[in-house]
């Protein structure tokens, strides 16, 4: 039984190490409309999975949910960003782990939720606050609208998690299908709601490297990760990526690391640690 726990764990730190330099390619693409950079990278993401595509045959329930998972999460997102600050959206957002922990026992019966799963989930959003705020020293106090969608976003991605493993089981290669469709709907929303942007030579590299990781093999990884593992202690190891991203994209752009990293470093991976050992 620890076997399977522990490939599961690595997988979701493989998809978790991708997803920490989203944020820093975002930021070198950050001249590409949303929709059109999540569409074209989501597409590339899909590509590996082109040779298998006999794999790709799904239920239509199944391919609704994979559509909702990861179009129906970037679309929330992307409100979310134009309607709050930013900043305090992607916090909100990232209460994606906790759900996952939160509502694990609901979707997934014989699931037991314990203390310590809510500890440790709680205490790794504080970790993920404080790498977040501490960037900007900002609260967020007010209220804004867009903390919905970034809410509604979180559900959609905590919801998607916990409910792959309630369908019918597919195949990891699946994915595919699911980044193929969500980019073409992406790309449709460029389409209808963003004005046409022509994509210079120099981007096609950073798009690819997003397209092949972040929005691409994660997914895969992410999978995997969730039919071999337990998803309250990869909800709580998810925590590792807003600290991740947040001091990578520190090293980028040439700002030091500050106490506030180190902090939500010991709360995160603490949280992780100890969470992850409770069965």
């Amino acid at each position: 039984m620890q076997a399977p726990i522990g490939r599961a764990n690595l997988y979701a730190l493989g998809a978790i190490v991708l997803w920490a330099t989203l944020a820093s390619l975002g930021l070198a693409l950050q001249h590409l409309p949303p929709f059109l950079l999540t569409g074209i990278a989501l597409v590339i993401g899909s590509m590996p999975a082109w040779p298998l595509i006999r794999q790709w045959k799904v239920p239509a329930s199944t391919l609704a949910l994979g559509i909702y998972g990861l179009f129906g999460f970037h679309f929330l997102l992307f409100i979310a960003l134009r309607l709050a600050p930013p900043v305090q959206a992607n916090l909100v957002n990232y209460l994606w782990p906790l759900l996952i922990v939160l509502l694990a026992p609901a979707f997934l019966p014989g699931l037991r939720l314990k203390a310590a799963h809510v500890v440790a989930a709680a205490v790794g959003f504080g970790g993920a606050a404080v790498a977040i705020l501490g960037r900007t020293g900002d609260s967020g106090a007010g209220w804004s609208w867009g903390y919905l969608p970034a809410l509604g976003s979180a559900f959609i991605w905590a919801s998607y998690s916990l409910l792959t493993k309630r369908v019918p089981a597919f195949p990891t290669a699946a994915i595919g299908l699911f980044g193929l469709v969500a980019g073409l709907l992406a790309l449709a929303c460029h389409w209808a709601l963003e004005p046409a942007t022509a994509v210079a030579a120099g981007d096609w590299a950073l798009l690819a490297v997003m397209g092949l990781g972040p929005l691409g093999a994660a997914f895969f990884l992410w999978d995997k990760a969730l039919k071999l593992g337990d998803a309250r202690h990869i909800g709580i190891l998810s925590y590792l990526t807003p600290l991740a991203s947040t001091a990578l994209l520190m090293a980028v752009t040439g700002r030091p690391l500050t106490g506030s990293i180190g902090l939500a470093a010991l709360l995160i991976v603490g949280a992780a640690w100890a969470g992850t050992r409770v069965r």
